[in-house]
């Protein structure tokens, strides 16, 4: 099993920036997704990008251009860099490791993020 620890959210401006990490523990594939999906209040968890463990990346269109997944493999820590932030960019943060192996995944806790003037 992965454990994922989220950090970085906070209260960020319209148009700011922050950077979350998700720092994974614990026994892995070599083979694996790591996801950050969102909640925001009343609705719906929906995915905001993924990177796969051959680095091929993907971003929702509501993010395009402006949020960034990336990973040291080195820190076992997946980062997602959020810049020009709206305010309905506010949500839960939440990381996922999906073992492609086993087909086991894992959740972290979140990290709120509030965008607010």
């Amino acid at each position: 099993q992965v454990q994922l620890v989220e950090s970085g959210g906070g209260l960020v401006q319209p148009g700011g920036s922050l950077k979350l990490s998700c720092a994974a523990s614990g026994s892995s594939s070599s083979i694996y997704i790591m996801g950050w999906y969102r909640q925001a209040p009343g609705k719906q968890r929906e995915l905001v990008a993924f990177i796969t463990s051959g680095g091929i990346t993907k971003y929702e269109d509501f993010v395009k251009g402006r949020f960034t997944i990336s990973r040291d493999n080195a820190q076992n820590t997946v980062f997602l860099q959020m810049n020009s932030l709206k305010p309905e960019d506010t949500a839960v943060y939440s990381c996922n490791h999906r073992n492609l192996a086993s087909g086991f995944i894992s959740w972290g806790r979140g990290t709120q993020v509030t965008v607010s003037s």
